[in-house]
């Protein structure tokens, strides 16, 4: 006989706060209803094991989704462990009431060794299944001997109804009435794209009847045929052994599954054991996808709790520089939320978090000595990642300074700083670098017709994020980093006779120094003489500490207030030029020169003289001429 009773809760309102706030994607319910159906026939098996009544038929485990449009309902179906009468109104009957957690318990207590993992921990997902439908019905037969069916009913009002069971067959049906509104969980195309979303790796197949389906008798067939094929891929890679996984499967995973582009540079198949357990599968890839390009672009690990997803992009997962990753991460001791939609940061997750990030460097570290024409494929397209990274992920900041490409003077290769020093003429005592807007333009500075006579090679700092790491740069493995555009440049040699040589240059050209200081007071810090240039009769320099010129270009480009700093213009005391203003006497001309020479300057710095305009007709005057 029916009877009915009220939920066991201390607040009754706890039911409506599951069902209307507890889940933020209605479609969340299918998730948990067949998490629920997974739990159930894992229970039955291990059970199985000891209790020959339990399945002494070893059934074919499996979940089937039923619909009826006509009737409006949805019913999922179970052959795993049922529940009886008592069993069905204690775990439907209590708000926040897990079966899962306490048949785990309940086998901790006995001290029993390989518990399944079981997806249901909080005792809440059922409820979900209240936010699409004004009714639900669960069946249930328990197996083993002398077990009758049951039946439990409620309308999500704050009461339920027992009775009965019609069920012949062992395990658990669930029908939902749906409301109104909510015809599209009838259709099998969005069924079967949220299985696969969501439980895709669900180690049972789920298979779908569609009721009351018109189908033509030539048809019949094939729909049935249809009807017994899973929906989900039961297979979750990153739980097999590494071995047995084809590289066909990967790529396959990484486009199909993350919406990879092209085929993964290097798959990293990681099954972590010991105090910290997680299995993931990260793909690095040989190209930055479009995604990356968006503005407000979301990025991260897609995250599987015992072969259930919970959600992508989980930024938790990885460090900032690294979202150009693409993955999953499983693990059954991440600290999820009662929605199982987000994780709640703890230790668990910053471990995870660390060992993945140690384990992608040790990666492209191996990857620099095993195959090199793959990292510089990696340099090209992904590079500027690991720069931002080295700019801002301190416990990492020496393994990633050795992972650094520049394009280098001698051969726009890409470049790494041991490499460089490695490639160092014992004369040599310093690393040479220099930022620029381009690797063409670094290699036209003026500022390095020295290093270039001397045959020192350069690194070039030429990307936006280049700009960001160019002031964390002082030093490598002992040896001095110097930009070629900054300060003094001592290349040693004759130091004392390059010495004697400058001063005499300085004592003979003082006149012309002061002329032009005085003359570019507004646009120059100070003009002297230098051994820098070679061929050119100037350059543009900067104090040591002073901000690149591209760094300030790309701050400006982006409506950044920037602090006016001069420059320092060195002149060649050697060229034709600078001699024949020194000798010049029509002071107007020589006005006219200085100008045209400072602007000369500004060009092959990269940047625009002070007035173009007046530069264009000097230059103009002095073709004409």
């Amino acid at each position: 006989m029916a009877k009915t009773c009220a939920f066991k809760a201390e607040i009754r309102q706890m039911l409506d706060l599951v069902i209307h706030s507890l889940y933020s994607k209605k479609e969340i319910f299918l998730r948990e209803l067949i998490s629920n159906a997974s739990d159930a026939i894992d229970r039955a098996k291990y059970l199985a094991l000891t209790d020959k009544t339990i399945a002494p038929e070893a059934p074919a485990w499996g979940i089937r989704l039923v619909t009826d449009d006509k009737a409006h309902t949805l019913t999922i179906e179970d052959n795993g462990l049922g529940m009886s009468a008592e069993e069905m109104e204690e775990a439907l009957g209590t708000i926040a009431k897990s079966g899962s957690k306490a048949f785990a318990e309940a086998l901790k207590a006995g001290k029993e060794t390989n518990i399944p993992e079981l997806i249901g921990k909080f005792g809440v997902g059922f409820y979900a299944a209240f936010m699409v439908a004004d009714g639900v019905t669960v069946e249930s037969l328990r197996r083993g001997e002398g077990q009758v069916a049951a039946k439990w009913m409620s309308a999500g009002d704050g009461e339920y109804t027992m009775d009965a069971g019609s069920r012949t067959e062992p395990g658990t049906s669930i029908t939902l009435h749906l409301r109104e509104g909510m015809e599209q969980f009838t259709e099998g195309w969005t069924l079967k794209d949220l299985v696969r979303r969501y439980s895709d790796f669900i180690a049972y197949p789920i298979t779908l009847k569609e009721l009351g389906r018109e189908v033509k008798e030539e048809e019949k067939a094939k729909v049935e045929e249809e009807e017994k094929q899973p929906l989900n891929t039961m297979v979750a890679l990153w739980k097999r052994a590494k071995s047995e996984v084809k590289p066909e499967e990967y790529e396959g995973f990484y486009r199909q599954t993350l919406h990879g582009t092209g085929e993964p540079l290097k798959v990293l198949h990681i099954a972590a054991e010991g105090t910290l357990e997680y299995r993931a599968l990260i793909f690095i890839p040989k190209q930055v996808g479009m995604e990356m390009m968006m503005p407000g672009n979301k990025h991260g690990l897609s995250l599987y709790v015992r072969n259930v997803f919970i959600g992508d992009e989980i930024e938790e997962l990885l460090p900032n520089w690294l979202r150009f990753l693409k993955g999953v991460v499983d693990s059954s001791d991440l600290p999820l939320n009662v929605s199982r939609e987000m994780l709640q940061d703890d230790a668990i997750i910053r471990k995870i978090r660390s060992d993945l990030t140690n384990r992608v460097l040790k990666a492209l570290a191996e990857m620099v000595k095993e195959k090199p024409e793959d990292f510089e494929c990696f340099s090209g397209a992904l590079g500027d990642f690991l720069k931002e990274g080295y700019h801002s992920d301190w416990e990492n900041k020496e393994k990633i300074l050795e992972l650094l490409r520049f394009r280098n003077l001698k051969e726009g290769k890409w470049t790494g700083l041991k490499a460089y020093k490695e490639a160092m003429g014992k004369e040599q005592q310093a690393i040479y670098m220099l930022t620029a807007d381009t690797l063409e333009a670094g290699q036209q500075n003026p500022c390095l017709e020295q290093l270039k006579a001397k045959g020192y090679d350069v690194l070039f700092l030429t990307s936006p994020v280049d700009q960001f790491i160019a002031g964390d740069l002082y030093e490598y493995d002992k040896t001095k980093i110097v930009f070629a555009d900054k300060g003094d440049l001592d290349l040693g040699g004759d130091a004392a006779a390059q010495k004697d040589e400058l001063e005499a240059a300085e004592k003979e050209l003082k006149p012309l120094t002061e002329t032009i200081a005085k003359q570019l007071e507004k646009s120059v810090k100070e003009v002297r003489l230098s051994a820098r240039l070679t061929d050119s009769p100037c350059c543009l320099v900067q104090d040591p500490a002073a901000m690149n010129p591209a760094m300030r270009r790309m701050l400006e480009a982006m409506g950044q207030s920037v602090p006016e700093e001069k420059r320092i213009l060195e002149l060649n005391p050697k060229h034709p030029i600078v001699k024949a203003l020194a000798a010049e006497s029509d002071e107007a001309r020589k006005a006219d020169t200085v100008e045209l020479l400072y602007g000369q300057a500004c060009l092959a710095d990269g940047t625009l003289p002070p007035n173009p305009a007046n530069f264009n007709r000097l230059l103009n005057a002095l073709l004409a001429r």
